[in-house]
């Protein structure tokens, strides 16, 4: 079965700027990475498939669910989606704990997770990613590291269909860059989560490239393995 296929265009507008996003492209790979240069249309492609974007038009199905289709006039909501999304700041709410922060994944709606959030899929993940010695923080009491362990638990905590990842280790400095880079690998095998990862970094592309797709001007230039 196709694990994901996009068929779809958008038209930006900013002043007198335009930007045409046509992206088309299938996979059965459980790694998809879209690589390009700043500015090629790389997370608004991500943000189209998370539901945070409208495309203007096409289809967006994944693991045999339709997420979005023009003609059906079907636009799932992004909670409805099931994708965990991890940004490339990663998003981490600065007034909340590394539990609640983590619990927020599990939530629908705007109360803040109590201070003291628990549960069985809390303390599973806070022990994953080694982050029960800090989950009474903050996320500006955290290392690089740790605030992107606390966003890919966040993504994870409600058993996601597949992982979006926005330009992951841009953030981090290089050596934690390449420690980073082996834990996602090492997860992503563990829990057989399919991964679609965008990235300008052409080691972010060997490592995780699947199926390896080239982006440039909106569109997908290049693909293969």
């Amino acid at each position: 079965m196709t694990l994901m296929q996009v068929d779809i265009g958008k038209t930006l507008r900013s002043g007198q700027r335009e930007f045409r996003l046509r992206a088309r492209f299938a996979t059965d790979s459980k790694r998809v990475v879209i690589y390009g240069a700043s500015g090629a249309g790389k997370s608004q492609l991500l943000k189209a498939i998370a539901g945070l974007s409208r495309p203007d038009e096409g289809r967006i199905v994944l693991a045999g669910r339709t997420l979005f289709d023009s003609a059906a006039r079907i636009d799932l909501p992004a909670q409805q989606r099931r994708v965990g999304y991890l940004f490339q700041d990663y998003a981490l709410f600065p007034h909340l704990n590394v539990r609640q922060n983590i619990t927020f994944g599990l939530q629908r709606g705007l109360l803040n997770p109590p201070a003291k959030a628990d549960g069985e899929a809390v303390r599973y993940w806070l022990q994953a990613f080694a982050l029960e010695a800090v989950a009474h923080q903050t996320p500006d009491q955290l290392s690089g590291g740790q605030r992107q362990r606390v966003a890919l638990a966040r993504a994870l905590i409600a058993e996601p269909a597949a992982l979006l990842l926005d330009e992951p280790f841009a953030a981090l400095d290089p050596a934690l860059r390449v420690r980073m880079r082996t834990e996602l690998d090492e997860l992503q095998r563990r829990l057989d989560v399919p991964m679609l990862l965008i990235t300008h970094d052409p080691d972010d592309a060997s490592t995780f490239g699947g199926h390896m797709l080239t982006m440039a001007d909106g569109a997908i230039a290049e693909e293969g393995a």
